[in-house]
């Protein structure tokens, strides 16, 4: 399979947010977009902050954070995310509940072995 480019997996990942998307609504959730594009001075920042990475792929656009929603209430915990994450890994995607700092709303595309 040939390599694809980093616009390539711009367009996938949109497709695959989408997916995502629909599989939350189908599944008795809701949810809204937490943070999306990253400016790479932001994520400079967190980074230094102990928050996130210099080479987020938010900068890149292969990731995004949801807030997902139950009942109208807030799902905060990272576990309160499985099922769409375990769907997101079904895509090919990367989901932050498995990073080793447990990061649940995250939802990710690798690129140049970033995840």
């Amino acid at each position: 399979m040939a390599t694809l480019t980093l616009g390539q997996k711009q367009r996938k990942f949109t497709l695959m947010v989408a997916k995502l998307i629909e599989w939350i609504y189908a599944n008795g959730y809701e949810a809204s977009f937490a943070e999306a594009y990253r400016p790479p001075e932001t994520a400079a920042l967190y980074a230094k902050q102990g928050k996130g990475v210099a080479n987020s792929l938010h900068t890149s656009r292969l990731a995004v954070d949801l807030n997902l929603f139950k009942d109208g209430v807030y799902l905060t915990k990272s576990e309160q995310y499985r099922g769409p994450g375990e769907y997101w890994e079904s895509l090919g995607g990367s989901w932050g509940g498995r990073f080793r700092s447990p990061d649940g709303n995250h939802f990710s595309l690798e690129h140049n072995g970033v995840r």
